[in-house]
């Protein structure tokens, strides 16, 4: 695949994706901190598959997903977003 096009469908595959992410929340907003208190907040997992064709499909959400570090990526990738998660 040439570069150019493989940074389009990157790009189409991650703003796809965000566009999962808002209608899952946006579904289930009324179920969200339904005492409404301040200063709260939950991690989601989600779960993607990418077919041949670069389609991107919501497999599942988890409202309590594992934070493991069994490997050297999310020995990188989970501090990170546990540190912006508190910045």
């Amino acid at each position: 695949m040439p570069k150019e096009r493989a940074k389009t469908e990157y790009t189409r595959i991650i703003d796809r994706i965000k566009e999962l992410i808002r209608i899952s929340m946006k579904s289930a907003r009324d179920k969200l901190n339904p005492k409404e208190r301040k200063y709260c907040f939950e991690i989601f997992g989600y779960d993607f598959f990418i077919d041949d064709n670069f389609n991107v499909w919501l497999i599942e959400v988890n409202s309590n997903p594992c934070l493991e570090e069994s490997n050297d990526l999310l020995k990188k990738i989970i501090p990170r977003m546990i540190g912006k998660l508190f910045c």
